[in-house]
């Protein structure tokens, strides 16, 4: 099993090492469209909203397969709205934070060909949320100390790169966002879709 294990390790090594590494480096931006989920004592609604991100990305990869750290500013939310008829209440408005999103995605290049590459993407995100905004009439219900400074969630999606432009659609699920343990918890899931080029 020994002999076995290590046979595969100086395998891999030697494999990785004849290999020839592709990086790349690029701009990108894109829109995506956002979605809050506030559940607990109380449940807000909420509709999607549309906002832009842009930043930078690298790609390291042996093969088929790649490493793709990213790094861009985004904005993301949605537009909420609180209706019980028993209390008389109805509010509305909506729920903005600014944030850098630092993805770290593992990938495979399904097809691969010297113009045309197709690929699948997975990893995690971490958010650093600069600046948070919600409606003044929700201030009873909502407080600043309970909005969470750094964020974990995950992307996923599909990319295609046709000579120096890559294209990716993905889906970004993130927890915790508003974390209030007596009351009610956000979540936010995002569809992203993103224009890229290639700077080297």
């Amino acid at each position: 099993m020994k002999r076995f294990l290590f046979a595969s390790i100086l395998m891999l090594f030697t494999t990785i090492s004849f290999a020839q590494p592709v990086f790349d480096l690029g701009l990108k931006a894109g829109v995506h469209y956002s979605n809050m989920s506030l559940d607990g004592e109380f449940d807000l609604n909420s509709d999607a909203i549309t906002k832009v991100h842009w930043g930078a990305f690298g790609r390291v990869g042996f093969n088929r397969f790649y490493v793709q750290p990213e790094v861009y500013f985004s904005k993301k939310g949605g537009d909420l709205s609180y209706d019980d008829p028993t209390d008389l209440i109805s509010l509305s408005g909506g729920f903005d934070y600014k944030n850098i999103d630092v993805p770290v995605l593992l990938g495979y290049k399904l097809i691969k060909s010297s113009m045309v590459d197709f690929r699948i993407m997975a990893g995690p995100v971490f958010s650093f949320v600069t600046d948070a905004d919600y409606p003044d009439e929700l201030d009873p219900y909502l407080h600043d100390e309970f909005f969470n400074d750094h964020l974990f969630g995950v992307q996923y999606g599909l990319g295609v790169d046709v000579l120096f432009l890559t294209l990716d659609a993905r889906m970004e699920h993130v927890s915790n966002i508003y974390d209030d343990p007596n009351l009610i918890n956000g979540n936010s899931t995002s569809f992203m879709l993103t224009l890229g080029f290639k700077v080297l």
